[in-house]
């Protein structure tokens, strides 16, 4: 994990902050037209408070960590099937900028993802990190999930038994 996130860190560029709080990697050749939304921190923090009627599931993960693609199915199948209960999954990756045309966006269009998927892209993970959960150590795969009147982090990987309990404690069916 320490050598990730190392190499997590010297993949930044020298982009002022407000060039980076969103940006579009598009992969256009024969047989992709995908816009992946990259974010730093700043741009990304909006999608931690939302104070509307929605609960949201916040997954962190990359394409480089196994437990992570175990569990993503879990988040797929959440996000379709209660969708009609206002929920909202965003699967945010963690992958490396260099990899988001090569591996990335591929292995969102080969798993047919239909959950939002956006990329963080802020190699200052000591400083964010703590933002997010402040007992977080960065490992991944990390899940939030919230609405306008509770939060809860979650620091492991889910099956979908578990994923859907802890959803339930949050919406009303």
């Amino acid at each position: 994990m320490l050598l990730a996130a190392s190499l997590f860190v010297s993949c930044g560029d020298k982009v002022s902050s407000k060039e980076r709080q969103q940006s579009s990697v598009e992969v256009e050749d024969n047989q992709s037209n995908y816009a992946l939304d990259v974010y730093n921190f700043e741009g990304f923090e909006s999608f931690l408070s939302r104070k509307d009627d929605k609960t949201y599931v916040i997954n962190f993960w990359a394409t480089w960590c196994a437990p992570c693609i175990k569990e993503l199915p879990y988040f797929e199948i959440v996000n379709k099937k209660y969708s009609g209960n206002n929920v909202e999954v965003i699967l945010v990756s963690l992958d490396f900028p260099k990899q988001y045309e090569k591996k990335l966006i591929p292995f969102i269009e080969k798993k047919k993802l239909e959950s939002k998927v956006i990329a963080l892209d802020d190699p200052k993970m000591n400083d964010w990190i703590p933002k997010i959960d402040e007992d977080w150590s960065g490992a991944i795969p990390a899940t939030i999930i919230y609405n306008k009147d509770k939060s809860q982090f979650y620091e492991r990987s889910f099956n979908l038994e578990e994923l859907e309990n802890e959803l339930k404690q949050f919406i009303t069916l």
